[in-house]
C-alpha cells in the first residue's frame, strides 16, 4: 500500500524500473537496493565539493545494512567530471576509498536528462515535488519503499542530520 506523510501524489513510475548501467557498464539493477535508503549524488572529481566522496563513504560505511550511497558521475557542470569510467573509479578508489555504488556517466539537466534524473527532478514521476539539479553533489533521498524523500543542493554534507535524520 502507497503511503508516506510528504508525498501528495503518488508517484506516476517507480525507481525500481529505471535503467541504468554502472560505472563498469554492466546493468545496475535498483531492485537490488528494495529494502534500503538510497542517496543519489551527481559527482565530479575536479569540484570544490569533491572532498565530500569521503563524507559520502562515511555515510555509506554508517548506515550500509540501511543505506545505498550511488555516485552519478556527471560532466554538465563546469566539465568537471572529464574522465572515462575506468580514470573516475580509480580516482574514486585511490584517492576517497569509495566503496558505494557508482554509475555510469549521465546527464542529470537538459535535452538528455538521463531517466533517472527526470525522475528525481519531477513532480509527475516522483509524486513529491520538482527540482533542478544545481551543481554538483546535489543528493537526493529514496525511502526503503522507492518513494522519495527529498533533495539537498551541494553545501549540504552527507553526514548532515538533514540526511541522517531519515536513516536512522
Amino acid at each position: 500500500m502507497w503511503s508516506t506523510t510528504k508525498q501528495s501524489t503518488p508517484p506516476s513510475s517507480s525507481i525500481y524500473d529505471i535503467s541504468i548501467n554502472a560505472l563498469n557498464n554492466e546493468k545496475l539493477d535498483l531492485n537490488t537496493f528494495k529494502g534500503k535508503y538510497i542517496l543519489f549524488v551527481n559527482v565530479a572529481s575536479e569540484c570544490g565539493f569533491t572532498g565530500q566522496y569521503e563524507g559520502l563513504q562515511e555515510l555509506y560505511d554508517t548506515y550500509k545494512d540501511q543505506l545505498m550511497v550511488i555516485g552519478v558521475p556527471c560532466n554538465q557542470f563546469g566539465k568537471q567530471e572529464p574522465g572515462n569510467s575506468a580514470e573516475i573509479q580509480s580516482f574514486c578508489q585511490k584517492n576517497y576509498g569509495v566503496t558505494f555504488q557508482m554509475t555510469e556517466k549521465i546527464d542529470v539537466k537538459g535535452d538528455q536528462q538521463h531517466p533517472l534524473y527526470q525522475w528525481l527532478t519531477s513532480k509527475d514521476k516522483n509524486g513529491v515535488k520538482n527540482s533542478s539539479v544545481k551543481w554538483n553533489f546535489q543528493k537526493y533521498l529514496i525511502n526503503p519503499e522507492g518513494h522519495f524523500i527529498d533533495y539537498y543542493y551541494s553545501m549540504t554534507k552527507p553526514m548532515s542530520t538533514k540526511i541522517t535524520k531519515h536513516i536512522k
